[in-house]
């Protein structure tokens, strides 16, 4: 099909598309199904757009063998999904429930059926509520619970899933949903977000510890790691760039890659963060070596000093960091309101490269984009901004890869249009759009793009393999 040329990326380089739970699966009350804390969030009035919830979202429950021969029929080597916790473990602990074992089960044989590899994230956002009435990441119990649940994913399903992702982008878990309350549960802390952001990280190093104790092969976390840039020289936006790369990377970055706190941690959160939540040895479980890391990329921030930061403590939120965002990019933006900017993508890669001298290889977890897509009366779906998105970011890993960074696979976000957490169904990212009266899937142009790529990556490896063969002696 036409559209932008194709990135080239290196033999062995492998493609695939991702998706969460909480998204796409629906049946949220279905086979033993126990309520999670965005079943009560959105449930809530004003939470979500519209009162959007994500009860039957893109009803792949239901669906999920079209949803597989739809991955098939894109090529790719690796699906990224998410296990729901509480469709596994209806009270977050405790009696294991079988039908929801048993649908992961007929998932993971489709996929492999279908010659695609599974990626597992153990947890993408959908904490059972049970857990949070205790509450929640806030406290250690919930990191234990966590390493329980991981081992008991892995022992059913490890024979045949081998590569897992513990969190999906843990400051989004504990500054969006426990200090900004834009997200489940809804909360505006200052130290009870920060004790969440730390709980999240021992909780993945338990996770790590359990994965590897039952003899799995690859383990990651994913982060949403952002490109921070200043507004402008002056020494407060250059400060308040520190503070919020202390927020948005830093806090997870450091324990996880380098074993300290970050440097700046006093100056970002004035007394908050250094709480009896921390135990001797958490940095060292924390900082348990992994296989890869995954990194979700949209798009960069630009931040400048705000006029002031709440004075008291107690009232502080652990967002509240003295910083603004603002758009400096003069660039287009996706439908969420983002800047593209795929250089920035180059950037952050190079700069995580150089920081880190002991970094796992890198994955693509996430990226993609939000577009107002066209439906054409014969059906079709047209959307070249999002083609152009894809090829353009694409091309920027490939350029940090000519720069030495070990890039080892693209996810694309996401396969389906769907439940967009607080978005509700405003928003889609999806290679394939779904209309939610019908929950007909119907393939989108840069669904066939990305399917195109797939097949001329293979072509041109098969290809220079042919070539190596030929002029061997």
């Amino acid at each position: 099909m036409s559209g932008p040329a194709f990135p080239v990326l290196p033999p062995g380089f492998r493609f695939g598309a991702a998706t969460a739970a909480y998204q796409i699966e629906g049946a949220h009350d279905e086979d033993g199904r126990g309520p999670s804390v965005w079943d009560t969030f959105s449930h809530t009035p004003g939470r979500t757009l519209a009162g959007a919830n994500g009860d039957t979202a893109a009803d792949h429950y239901h669906r999920h063998r079209e949803d597989v021969r739809l991955l098939h029929g894109l090529g790719v080597d690796d699906y990224r999904f998410s296990v729901s916790w509480p469709r596994l473990l209806p009270g977050g602990t405790g009696a294991v429930n079988a039908k929801g074992l048993d649908f992961y089960d007929r998932l993971i044989d489709e996929l492999l059926t279908a010659g695609i590899a599974p990626t597992v994230t153990l947890y993408h956002w959908d904490l059972p509520q049970a857990l949070e009435d205790r509450g929640g990441w806030r406290v250690r119990d919930t990191a234990e619970a966590f390493a329980a649940y991981a081992a008991l994913a892995a022992e059913r399903y490890g024979d045949r899933v081998h590569r897992w992702i513990t969190l999906n982008e843990p400051y989004c878990s504990a500054f969006v949903g426990y200090a900004e309350g834009r997200h489940a549960p809804g909360a505006r802390e200052g130290r009870g977000a920060l004790a969440a952001a730390h709980h999240l990280l021992v909780g993945h190093g338990l996770a790590v510890r359990a994965l590897r104790a039952a003899g799995d092969q690859e383990v990651g976390i994913t982060l949403n790691l952002d490109r921070v840039h200043a507004a402008s020289d002056r020494p407060e936006d250059l400060a308040a760039r520190r503070r919020a790369e202390t927020l948005h990377n830093d806090l997870w970055a450091e324990p996880l890659f380098a074993g300290r706190y970050p440097a700046h941690e006093a100056e970002t959160w004035a007394g908050l963060a250094d709480g009896p939540w921390r135990q001797p040895g958490d940095l060292s479980l924390i900082g348990t070596p992994l296989d890869f890391v995954g990194l979700n990329y949209y798009r960069p921030i630009c931040v400048s000093a705000a006029p002031h930061r709440e004075p008291d403590p107690e009232r502080r939120t652990a967002v509240d960091v003295g910083v603004a965002e603002t758009d400096p990019y003069g660039t287009r933006h996706t439908t969420m309101g983002w800047p593209v900017v795929p250089s920035a993508f180059t950037e952050l890669l190079c700069d995580l490269h150089v920081r880190y001298a002991h970094l796992p290889p890198i994955w693509i977890t996430e990226n993609g984009s939000a577009e107002a897509d066209t439906v054409t009366p014969d059906g079709l779906v047209h959307d070249p901004e999002r083609t152009r998105y894809l090829a353009d970011h694409l091309q920027a890993v490939a350029d940090a890869l000519a720069s030495g960074v070990d890039v080892r696979g693209y996810f694309v976000w996401s396969l389906l249009d769907n439940f967009e957490w607080a978005r509700g169904y405003d928003q889609r990212f999806g290679l394939v759009r779904v209309d939610y009266g019908t929950q007909t899937r119907t393939p989108k142009d840069s669904y066939r793009w990305y399917r195109d790529l797939i097949t001329a990556h293979r072509a041109r490896t098969k290809d220079a393999r042919r070539t190596r063969t030929q002029l061997e002696p």
